[in-house]
């Protein structure tokens, strides 16, 4: 069995790979970790995105929190951000979402946060992991008076629209925008949050139903949402993922925008205002060449990391950092969250649309989009790590590292979610790079299958 822990938590089929008995473990394995060094009972927030295995997995791992004496409150479906910041705002002990973001339904996830709502260092994720495969020795359990209870409520996501409304004070009156909430978590909060701020909202994929999280829509899934825009004649459109902590927009043609832009457009506006921290974003090494130019062209440093917005997080931590994130939408204002945020970056890229009185499509013209192939090659989960180990695999990768050198460049990474090896090709001619990707991809599945 490989790790448990990937980049975003633990993630597998629900029912299947990941289990109530497992969840059942993490939870009480994460309670004992999280909470050892206080005096006091503690206490686990603990929410979930619509999907049809969040109340099976919540209540198995709530159930293993107050085994182990621990306290939870159950705050039912929010985005991941909300529980994030209500963690943090409540001073309980961690805060726990249970999805699997922008995967289909068959999937779910468990995601730490910390007392102060920031995502699990690895060390943590280990000491885990640890007890759970040594079959959780001396963790206390108590009994009488000292199980933990369960309490629930309703108001977190009211809470978590108030916050987005007090951080991003913009108004909204005579936009029309369109949102495609992936049949998310995003279903209520984004809704309300923008009527509440006056635009005109065409809300699409906002009818959850358990089943139907990301089914051909969400951020992952953009073609409905583009031609919506354009149709409802909108001022732009903006998509989320399965828990909302990642936002994709469409200008008023229909032609999206994405994380690599977002970033562009609302930090060059808080350079302008004082407001971008060290005159610094931190992106990983996917984001597009075109937006490196742009950080060059503007006095923009732009700091890199791996792949992964906690990597990004860390960076943004260690250096003092204001804006970060991924080209894939998650983007991070850390002087308001502490973590990816969907209706924080909308907000944010709507307040630049406001203040400046421009159309997003010319906004977006501040960074030129370089062309990128991205093709997945499907690997067994357990040898993703070593596609270098393959002769075959090193050869051709370190041709083409030859072949496009000073005119683009090469990008493999194993995905930190999915059974997949990513291969990126970034250059100048979309139809070669898209036949070399592709022919990659099937080269690194062929051989590692």
């Amino acid at each position: 069995m490989g790790r448990l822990f990937g980049t975003d938590g633990v993630r597998g089929i629900a029912n299947e790979e990941l289990t109530p008995q497992l969840a059942m473990q993490l939870g009480q394995a994460g309670a004992y970790v999280l909470s050892r060094e206080n005096k006091h009972k503690p206490t686990i927030m603990v929410g979930c995105d619509t999907r049809i295995s969040g109340d099976m997995l919540a209540n198995a791992l709530m159930a293993g929190a107050c085994s182990v004496g621990a306290n939870a409150v159950y705050v039912g479906i929010v985005p991941t951000p909300a529980v994030a910041y209500l963690t943090r705002k409540y001073k309980v002990d961690a805060g726990v979402v249970i999805s699997a973001s922008h995967n289909t339904v068959e999937f779910n996830g468990i995601k730490f946060f910390d007392g102060s709502g920031y995502k699990l260092p690895d060390s943590l994720e280990d000491e885990i992991e640890a007890l759970i495969r040594d079959g959780l020795p001396d963790i206390p359990c108590p009994t009488g008076a000292g199980v933990g209870k369960i309490k629930y409520r309703t108001d977190a996501r009211e809470e978590y629209i108030n916050h987005a409304i007090q951080s991003v004070k913009v108004d909204l009156s005579g936009m029309k925008i369109v949102l495609d909430c992936a049949e998310g978590a995003s279903f209520y909060t984004s809704v309300e949050a923008m009527k509440e701020l006056g635009a005109e909202v065409v809300a699409i994929h906002n009818n959850p139903d358990g089943t139907n999280i990301n089914a051909n829509c969400g951020s992952t899934h953009m073609g409905e949402l583009q031609a919506r825009v354009v149709y409802e004649k909108a001022d732009l459109g903006l998509a989320f993922d399965g828990d909302a902590d990642r936002l994709l927009a469409v200008d008023e043609n229909g032609q999206i925008v994405d994380g690599d832009q977002i970033m562009a457009i609302v930090g060059l506006h808080m350079k302008n205002n004082g407001k971008l921290n060290h005159d610094t974003i931190v992106a990983t090494v996917m984001s597009n060449l075109g937006f490196f130019i742009m950080g060059e062209k503007n006095g923009i440093h732009i700091e890199k990391t791996k792949v992964g917005d906690r990597y990004v997080l860390e960076r943004m931590r260690e250096i003092g950092a204001s804006l970060g994130g991924e080209q894939s939408g998650h983007v991070i204002f850390l002087d308001e969250n502490t973590t990816g945020d969907g209706l924080l970056s909308a907000m944010h890229l709507l307040q630049v649309v406001v203040d400046t009185g421009k159309p997003l499509s010319e906004l977006a013209k501040v960074m030129e989009v370089m062309p990128q192939a991205l093709v997945n090659a499907k690997v067994p989960n357990h040898k993703k790590e070593n596609y270098m180990d393959y002769p075959e695999i090193k050869e051709a990768i370190n041709a083409l590292d030859e072949k496009f050198a000073g005119e683009g460049r090469v990008l493999i990474r194993p995905s930190g979610t999915e059974p997949l090896v990513r291969v990126m090709i970034e250059g100048k001619d979309k139809a070669m790079i898209e036949a070399e990707a592709k022919k990659l991809a099937e080269l690194i599945q062929n051989i590692m299958l």
